[in-house]
């Protein structure tokens, strides 16, 4: 089903010359001279790469289905990772390609958002906040306690992560997956 340029909203998928792209941000233009349009920010959903595209104000494009499921992460063979749906119990196999960075914060039992775009799993998204134990850091000094200092940690996932001084191996912190930020110790 065609929509407008009039409908886009930021995270639907449309096709643009036959590629499917997300909707990360738009402005509508109306400039004193000549017609409207649209400026968009778009990410190619195979690659992942960003473009910055303009459209004519009315341009029509084709829509793409977009759905979201909840499964739960089980574990990973090496080459696959392995999601549960709770509900029927029906389980995917996802390869590492897909997943791409996403795994530094996966941790086994944890619920996530599998998005699909046109039926194609385009992306896993993992829980907002994720609770890891710390497996090698430096130990904090006495005496360093200046304001603000921080260290890397390596957590159980192997994720990378600047902690403060006083996090110590065997600790459990939270962290924000969308940057990568350490919030708390748990």
């Amino acid at each position: 089903m065609p929509i407008s340029t009039a409908d886009f909203k930021n995270g639907k998928c449309i096709i643009v010359d036959g590629k499917m792209y997300t909707i990360i941000s738009f402005q509508h233009v109306t400039p004193g001279k000549g017609g409207a349009f649209v400026r968009t920010k778009l990410r190619d959903v195979k690659s992942g790469r960003v473009i910055d595209n303009t459209f004519r104000a009315g341009e029509k494009f084709d829509d793409v289905h977009m759905e979201t499921k909840e499964m739960q992460y089980l574990y990973t063979d090496g080459e696959d990772y392995h999601f549960m749906d709770t509900v029927s119990y029906e389980q995917a196999a996802i390869s590492t390609e897909v997943i791409g960075d996403v795994a530094k914060w996966l941790k086994e039992n944890d619920m996530c958002q599998l998005e699909y775009a046109g039926g194609e799993l385009i992306g896993v998204e993992p829980p907002m906040f994720v609770e890891l134990e710390v497996t090698e850091t430096e130990p904090g000094f006495k005496g360093d306690t200046v304001q603000g200092g921080t260290k890397p940690a390596t957590l159980e996932t192997g994720a990378v992560v600047n902690v403060p001084m006083f996090v110590n191996i065997g600790d459990v912190v939270r962290i924000d997956t969308r940057d990568g930020r350490y919030i708390t110790r748990v």
